[in-house]
């Protein structure tokens, strides 16, 4: 997770970067949501992604109850 939260605070840097180079000098409060919102949005997706797999490794996906699995037998 330290390295993806290291991923994150670069693709933080080149956000700042290009929309510095884009629209110019920023107001603080621009650069502080940018901050939050590229890195935050970044981690979220780590997170979940790190879950998908967690459920998948451990056997919690073979668990599941398909039942539509049933219905479309009875179609045919």
């Amino acid at each position: 997770m330290l390295w993806m939260a290291l991923g994150g605070a670069l693709c933080v840097g080149a956000a700042l970067i290009f929309l510095r180079w884009w629209a110019g000098p920023m107001p603080i409060h621009m650069v502080i949501a940018t901050i939050l919102g590229v890195w935050l949005t970044f981690m979220l997706g780590t997170a979940l992604m790190a879950l998908a797999f967690l459920s998948s490794g451990t056997g919690h996906d073979e668990q599941v109850i398909d039942r539509m699995k049933d219905e479309a037998s009875l179609d045919d």
